[in-house]
């Protein structure tokens, strides 16, 4: 597998359609004492989604940030899109992996491209956000090292995805805050 900035010549490869993925539960957070604190709580149901398939301009993207494809010979198979934030955490847009190539190590190798990236460009780590009730990606984030900083229940009020909470996430690097 190799593992590399996209330019110009694979931006292409940014419109990696989505695959579905299992809905089984939710990452149920507290904050007290200034701590967070979670626990998972399971859906009686497995339901799957797929996020709408995105149309990724490269032009936009390398003003914005960078991406980082994964390739399997010459097929991009993972994909990571990074954006350059207002604080000192860069901002992971998006994460995703082909079905097939799913729990092989690919997301977390695309992470740590990212984030060695974005320590070059001076940032202290980077931050993502998901959805509370993607049980699965909330724990992908957990044990790879993020920590959760920050809730936010009112995004999805009003939308057909009322009831769902977004959940921020850092992970930080070797820079001094």
């Amino acid at each position: 597998m190799e593992f590399k900035l996209i330019t110009e010549n694979e931006k292409t490869d940014l419109n990696i359609p989505n695959e579905p993925f299992e809905l089984y539960g939710k990452l149920i957070i507290d904050f007290n004492d200034g701590q967070w604190t979670h626990r998972e709580e399971l859906s009686e149901e497995v339901v799957l989604q797929t996020f709408p398939d995105e149309n990724y301009s490269y032009e936009e993207i390398k003003i914005k940030g960078f991406a980082i494809g994964a390739y399997k010979e010459t097929i991009c198979v993972g994909l990571a899109i990074f954006e350059h934030h207002w604080n000192k955490y860069m901002y992971l847009m998006d994460l995703k992996v082909s079905k097939d190539f799913r729990r092989l190590g690919i997301a977390q190798n695309l992470l740590k491209m990212g984030l060695k990236q974005a320590i070059e460009l001076e940032y202290a780590g980077i931050y993502t956000i998901g959805q509370n009730n993607n049980l699965s990606a909330c724990k992908f984030y957990l044990n790879n090292g993020f920590e959760i900083g920050g809730y936010n229940h009112r995004d999805y009020d009003y939308t057909r995805q009322a009831g769902k909470s977004d959940i921020y996430f850092y992970l930080e690097g070797n820079i001094k805050k």
